[in-house]
């Protein structure tokens, strides 16, 4: 692909990303909204859509593509959950893992925002400390420290972790291989122990471009996955 691609792609990319409704798979719906607006029959043919509730019962999480989502979100601010790394923070990043970034990827983390958005979980972070409205936790970082690549279970320090995949699968880019795949990797699924290695627990692999594709175009990136068991 040339340049104008790379453009059209990233311009797709930023508006989902930035749109609080669908920048993630699914997103969480109050259901006192729905009731107000749609009433109690729409909340009962919701439930099949149900991803998950809230423990109280006061949010439904629904896939973001639904019409109760976007009607939810079409007056909220848009704009990214974190702001973009810094071309400097993107140089430092690179520092650490000894490699550099794909072009493209540079571009999304210096250009839409530094995580916080994209396929499945949403992209981890460059910078350690990037926190959502809401949460205790920090987001997850991209980058594994020196303690945890020594562990024996650790992906290869040539894996840059993008997102989790629910259960034990993660998502890792490999910064050598030819085409920048997105690697779908399951941390369960081999066993030191047996002479196997973290290469025994890939699930899938397809190039990056395609993995941002699927998702800036609206689908989602595990019915790849799926079309190829």
């Amino acid at each position: 692909m040339d340049e104008g691609d790379d453009d059209v792609l990233m311009a797709k990319l930023t508006a989902r990303a930035w749109d609080p409704g669908r920048r993630f798979d699914t997103a969480r719906v109050p259901t006192a909204w729905i009731l107000e607006h749609h009433g109690h029959d729409r909340l009962t043919r919701s439930g099949d859509r149900v991803v998950s509730r809230a423990m109280n019962g006061t949010d439904l999480e629904l896939p973001s593509h639904t019409e109760e989502v976007t009607a939810y979100y079409a007056d909220a601010p848009r704009g990214p959950l974190f702001p973009p790394a810094t071309a400097h923070q993107v140089d430092e990043a690179q520092s650490l893992l000894g490699r550099p970034l794909p072009t493209l990827l540079r571009r999304l983390y210096t250009e839409i925002g530094d995580g916080g958005f994209g396929p499945d979980s949403g992209l981890s972070s460059l910078r350690r400390g990037n926190r959502a409205p809401g949460h205790v936790h920090d987001w997850p970082h991209a980058i594994r420290d020196d303690a945890e690549h020594h562990r024996h279970w650790a992906p290869p320090s040539s894996w840059l972790h993008l997102a989790y995949g629910g259960c034990s699968m993660e998502w890792h880019l490999s910064l050598i291989a030819v085409d920048d795949p997105v690697l779908l990797y399951d941390a369960d699924g081999w066993e030191g122990d047996w002479g196997q290695n973290p290469h025994d627990g890939l699930r899938h692999a397809m190039p990056l471009r395609r993995w941002l594709s699927i998702w800036a175009n609206g689908g989602q990136v595990w019915d790849d996955v799926l079309a190829d068991d």
